[in-house]
């Protein structure tokens, strides 16, 4: 958070804006009192025209157009990646400075991938466009990388439990729907999923690929790497889909290359920025997802050695998806942008 630090204000646009992480990016620039002279409120032609507050004033939904960004120094997108694809590249040559939350250029050698909390210098090297990493990578790796600067991790074995605000609000609705008709006894017709979400788990998130893992897998996979400048990593990850509304849950299983000690670790995590260590099973303290709506931390618990490991250590990882594994990290790369005067 910025707090009492004079500076001058910027122009800001969300894209995206009527979004679940649109709406969180209004909530978190106003709570951490972002200095914006302006901002501006961009999404497609069916939302254009409705009407926002921001700071208690009423803005007005603008539909996005390439003269959108004219007065924009910092624009934050989450509209999808043929959204950040085609109008990304047009804000930067109208000079903003682009955070985007999308997959389109989180894999690009030229684009950051930024956590503020494990690889902020990677900031230096922008050229416009920063991309935002997926939901899920995002907390394991907060939680993981104050581990790894102390002890080199050599595999990592993760599987999610992910809500479906990942998926946005048509599937909050249907989730919400469909336990109301399964609890009447009515038949269940999935729209969003492949199949009932409610009362039920998918090992499914995005599209399959011909390895049979998924692409959110896949996600997983290689923007770890990505962000810790580690390709040695080996990493596997099963992604599922329940039928929670809000905050992602990962068992995740690591191998270091010495032995570590769960003492050590929530040592470890005790002080690293962004993390909250939630973990005494003698009174059933753990993170979970209910909790961990609406904060701003990666909660970790479960810490214990790994049985099948002389040097692994299994833990339980729970974040909110929308907040911290969306639009609070960007909007903390914006803030980092600003102190380090490269706006």
């Amino acid at each position: 958070m910025l707090g009492s630090v004079v500076m001058r204000k910027y122009h800001t646009a969300i894209v995206g804006a009527t979004g679940l992480v649109g709406q969180e990016f209004i909530k978190i620039l106003e709570q951490r009192d972002f200095p914006m002279a302006s901002v501006h409120l961009l999404a497609s032609d069916r939302s254009a025209g409705k009407k926002m507050y921001v700071n208690h004033r009423e803005i007005e939904v603008e539909e996005i157009t390439p003269h959108s960004f004219d007065p924009v120094d910092i624009a934050l997108f989450s509209a999808g990646s043929e959204v950040s694809k085609h109008f990304a590249p047009i804000a930067t040559k109208r000079g903003a400075v682009v955070i985007d939350n999308s997959a389109a250029f989180r894999m690009n050698p030229k684009v950051p991938l930024v956590v503020p909390e494990v690889n902020p210098e990677d900031l230096e090297y922008h050229e416009g466009i920063i991309a935002n990493p997926n939901c899920s990578t995002i907390q394991m790796v907060v939680a993981l990388y104050p581990l790894h600067r102390v002890n080199p991790i050599k595999r990592i074995v993760v599987d999610t439990y992910q809500s479906v605000s990942g998926t946005g609000t048509t599937a909050v609705d249907e989730l919400n729907n469909q336990t109301k008709l399964v609890l009447e006894g009515k038949s269940v017709i999935p729209h969003v999923y492949p199949h009932q979400i409610a009362f039920n788990v998918l090992p499914e998130i995005d599209v399959f690929l011909d390895d049979g893992y998924t692409r959110e897998e896949w996600k997983m996979i290689h923007e770890t790497r990505k962000i810790l400048h580690d390709d040695s990593i080996a990493i596997s990850a099963t992604c599922a889909r329940v039928p929670v509304v809000a905050a992602h849950s990962e068992a995740i299983h690591i191998e270091f290359s010495n032995p570590m000690s769960p003492e050590e670790a929530r040592s470890i995590l005790a002080d690293a920025p962004g993390v909250k260590v939630l973990d005494d099973p003698s009174i059933s303290l753990y993170p979970h997802p209910w909790s961990a709506f609406g904060t701003d931390d990666v909660f970790v618990g479960r810490i214990r050695l790994d049985a099948s490991q002389p040097n692994g250590l299994a833990m339980w990882v729970v974040a909110d998806n929308v907040r911290k594994g969306a639009a609070l990290n960007a909007v903390q790369i914006a803030e980092l942008l600003i102190l380090n005067g490269s706006l």
